[in-house]
C-alpha cells in the first residue's frame, strides 16, 4: 500500500511539473511576439516597421511633418511628482528612436521635412524616410478620429495612464495639444492614403509647405 501511494505522488508531481512548463512556455511565447526574442517586452524594439497598410484611414502626414513632428523636437516643461525640469520628447532616455526607453513610440530626431509636392518623391519614396518613421510610430499611439481616446495626448495629459516621462502637457488648452487633436481627428478621407491632397485644406493657405497649421 505504501509503494503505490509513493507512485501516486510521484505521478502527480510529474503532472504538476509538466503543467509549470507548458505555462511558462505559453508566457514566453507571449513575451516574445511582443518585445521580441530575448528582449524586453516593455522597451523599444530594435527596429521601426513601417508597411503601407492595406485598409482603413490614414492620418494626414503633411500635416504631422509640420505641425507635430516639431512638438517633439522643442524643449518643454516637465513636471514629474512636483520636480520641474525641460527635456524633448525625442530626448535620450525618453523617446529617442536610438537611446530611448519610452516604450514603442520613438522619434528620428535628425528627420529631414519631405516636400509632399514635388512628384519625384513618390509614396514609396516617402515611406522609406526618417519622417515617416516618425509619422507612423506617433500614428500608431493614436485611437484614429478619437483624439481623447489616444495615448499619444492621454500620456503627455496624465490621463488615467501612467507615463514615465511625467506631466508635459497642462490641459487641452495647450497649443501643442490642440495641433495634436486637431490632426488626429481629421484622418484623409476613405479610400485615400496619408498624402491625398484632400488634407491641404489643414492649412492656411492650403499649402504644405507654407501654410499655416490650424486647430478648428
Amino acid at each position: 500500500m505504501l509503494n503505490t501511494l509513493t507512485a501516486t505522488q510521484h505521478l502527480r508531481r510529474h503532472a504538476r511539473a509538466l503543467s509549470a512548463r507548458a505555462v511558462f512556455c505559453l508566457v514566453a511565447i507571449g513575451l516574445a511576439s511582443c518585445g521580441g526574442s530575448g528582449g524586453n517586452p516593455l522597451g523599444n524594439p530594435p527596429n521601426v516597421s513601417n508597411p503601407s497598410g492595406t485598409s482603413g484611414q490614414r492620418l494626414a502626414f503633411a500635416y504631422f511633418q509640420r505641425c507635430i513632428n516639431p512638438i517633439f523636437l522643442t524643449p518643454l516643461q516637465i513636471n514629474q511628482n512636483g520636480v520641474v525640469s525641460t527635456n524633448t520628447c525625442a530626448g535620450s532616455g525618453c523617446h529617442d528612436n536610438a537611446t530611448g526607453t519610452g516604450g514603442a513610440f520613438r522619434v528620428v530626431p535628425s528627420a529631414q521635412p519631405v516636400d509632399v509636392t514635388n512628384p519625384a518623391n513618390t509614396p514609396d519614396v516617402i515611406r522609406a524616410s526618417d519622417m515617416y518613421k516618425n509619422f507612423f510610430s506617433a500614428q500608431g499611439a493614436t485611437l484614429i478620429s478619437s483624439p481623447a481616446e489616444s495615448r499619444l495626448l492621454t500620456k503627455p495629459l496624465l490621463r488615467n495612464v501612467l507615463h514615465g516621462g511625467g506631466l508635459i502637457f497642462a490641459n487641452d488648452q495647450d497649443p501643442n495639444v490642440r495641433l495634436i487633436q486637431f490632426w488626429i481627428s481629421r484622418p484623409a478621407p476613405q479610400g485615400q492614403d496619408e498624402f491625398s491632397p484632400s488634407t491641404y485644406s489643414m492649412f492656411t493657405p492650403a499649402d504644405p509647405n507654407a501654410g499655416t497649421c490650424n486647430t478648428q
